[in-house]
Formats: structure tokens, C-alpha cells, sequence
């Protein structure tokens, strides 16, 4: 399940790649996680010779590309309201003509709208939990009740776990709301998966050995991911044919959000039934210590050095992820 196979390195002369902007922190509620990010991607491209500046924010990376400061941007600004992952910066790379990582402005702005990737990938029939989009009006009580508790609330537009609660008594969905009002845009109300929770990394267009995370406590909350030590991550997560699928699933879904270059899918496997259920993408994936698609990479015999050299590749001409980006 481990064989991998990936092209040689495009490149082998860092001067080739010119001045890279390394896009990071930002005003984004994950601005924290995307600094941590920045910092490590920039040592790694330095530490092979690449000519790395970080650029912290929009209005800096504005300022910056009307100054023709950069050749390429590496792109590890997480979110949206001031991150980079809702289509944002995207058009702004695109319209001064610069090369960026990650996915373009339709992958970035449909995959932090949870409740439109999802109904892509319905489109598609690919799995997702079943759900209900909120707004300000509806009544939560009667949408937990055709849902059937225990439900997911959380914000339509944010990552990290943030403003995200589970709801097991029908007397913890006004509390699981008001957190959730605070950030902007729809809510969604999804029926909870209990089971495995499991990502999958992808990386050009290949999907990365499954990590499954085991949280000390209950939940993979914001405090497990980023803070906490004793979180687990098995990596591969699955075995055989499950894992052969869950890698399956997940690419496909990266593809139907208009997804490209690389990223993270999120997907639970319910552990009665066995079946897998898409819950989001990631199109900006974190580069921390604790972050997933190192973990992942590295399974897969790629050193964080060379997934950061290979995620800078994806903005040569001519490279297959910028031609996947519809497939």
C-alpha cells in the first residue's frame, strides 16, 4: 500500500524558482497556526538555497506584487476574512500574472464553503453526513430533530476547528449556536459520525497514506491539534482494500472541488457501518509540528525539505496540477 511512486524533481537549481513570497499570517482566525506554518516552509526553502521572504498578509502581498518583489508565492495563509483559502488572493495572484501553490480561485472559494463542497460532492455522489445549512432565522431545535441527535454544529467558512461543537442532549444546541454566530457566514448542522477520524493528504495527483487521529480526550478539537502532546496519528490510518478506498474517495473529492496541487481531505468512517463519509478540504494545509501532511509525506518516503520543494514545483509552466485543477 506504501508504493508510492513519484516523478523526479523537476528542478535541482534553487535559482531557478527566482525570489519566492511566502505568503503567512494574515488576519484569519488560524493567523497563529499560519505563522507557525510560514516559519517552518521558509526554513525549509532556505535551507536548499531557495530565495524565500515572507510576505505577511494580503495588503503586504498587495504592496508587493505591484512592486514586483517575487517570481512565485508560496501560499500557507490559512482561512478566510484575511486568509488564504475563500478564492481571495487567488484572484489577486492571477490578475498580476504571479504563480502560486495550491489551488486556484473556484478549488480555494467552493472548498471553505462547507455546505457547497458538499453539495458537489452530492452532485457527484460522493458520501458526506447528511445535513442542514442555518442562517440567522431558523429554528436549530426542529433541524437537530430531522437530523436526529447527536448533531455537528459549526461555522460554514472556518477550519482549525474553530466555533465547531458537538451536540449530544438537545439542551446544548442554543450554546453550540451562539459559539458558532460568532464568525460570519452560514451555519451547518450536520448528523455526527461516531467513529474513526481520518485525512488524507494529497500531493500533485496522488493521495498520501491515510493518517487516522486518536485525541486523548472525546474530540480532535482545536487544543488536540495545536496544542496538545499526547494526540495519536497512525499512519497509514487503514489496511488493504479500506485504505486503497478511503485514498480513492479522497482524491475524487479533491478533484470534484475544483481542487489542485495539494491538500488535505478530512473524512470520518462511521464505526458501525464501516462507511466513509467526506466531511471537508483543506486547500491550504497546516506546516507545523503537529500538522498532517508532513506526517503523511514522510510515510510515504518525502522528508518535509522535499514536500515543500515539490508544493514550490506545482508553480512551474506546464505543471500537471495546474492542469487537474477541473478534472
Amino acid at each position: 500500500m506504501n508504493a508510492l511512486t513519484f516523478p523526479p524533481l523537476r528542478l535541482t537549481d534553487p535559482a531557478m524558482f527566482g525570489r519566492v513570497g511566502v505568503l503567512l499570517g494574515g488576519t484569519s482566525s488560524e493567523r497563529n497556526v499560519s505563522l507557525d506554518s510560514g516559519r517552518n516552509v521558509i526554513e525549509a526553502l532556505r535551507s536548499r538555497g531557495v530565495d524565500a521572504i515572507a510576505v505577511d498578509g494580503i495588503p503586504a502581498l498587495a504592496l508587493a506584487l505591484v512592486e514586483k518583489r517575487f517570481d512565485r508565492v508560496f501560499n500557507i495563509l490559512h482561512g478566510h476574512n484575511g486568509g488564504g483559502e475563500d478564492g481571495i488572493v487567488q484572484g489577486l495572484m492571477e490578475a498580476f500574472g504571479v504563480p502560486y501553490t495550491g489551488s486556484d480561485v473556484l478549488g480555494s472559494a467552493l472548498s471553505m464553503d462547507k455546505i457547497r463542497t458538499k453539495q458537489v460532492w452530492l452532485s457527484h455522489g460522493l458520501p458526506t453526513p447528511r445535513f442542514i445549512a442555518l442562517d440567522q432565522a431558523s429554528d436549530v431545535h426542529a433541524a437537530a430533530a430531522e437530523l436526529g441527535l447527536p448533531v455537528v454544529v459549526k461555522p460554514a467558512n472556518e477550519g482549525s476547528s474553530v466555533g465547531i461543537s458537538r451536540v449530544v442532549e438537545e439542551a446544548g444546541l442554543d450554546e453550540a449556536v451562539a459559539l458558532a454566530v460568532r464568525y460570519d457566514g452560514q451555519l451547518l448542522m450536520e448528523q455526527m459520525v461516531v467513529g474513526d477520524e481520518l485525512t488524507v493528504a494529497i500531493l500533485g495527483d496522488q493521495a498520501l497514506p491515510s493518517i487516522r487521529i486518536v485525541p486523548k480526550g472525546q474530540w480532535y478539537d482545536y487544543n488536540a491539534k495545536y496544542i496538545a502532546e499526547d494526540t495519536q496519528y497512525l499512519c497509514p490510518g487503514l489496511e488493504g482494500e479500506d485504505e486503497i478506498e478511503i485514498r480513492r474517495l479522497a482524491l475524487a473529492a479533491f478533484r470534484a472541488a475544483g481542487c489542485r496541487g495539494w491538500g488535505r481531505v478530512d473524512v470520518m468512517r462511521d464505526r458501525s457501518s464501516g462507511r466513509f463519509y467526506l466531511l471537508e478540504v483543506n486547500t491550504a494545509p497546516g506546516m507545523t509540528s503537529h500538522s498532517l501532511v508532513p506526517k503523511s509525506a514522510s510515510q510515504a518516503g518525502i522528508g518535509f525539505e522535499e514536500l515543500v520543494w515539490r508544493v514550490l514545483e506545482q508553480t512551474l509552466p506546464g505543471h500537471a496540477a495546474q492542469e487537474h485543477s477541473h478534472a
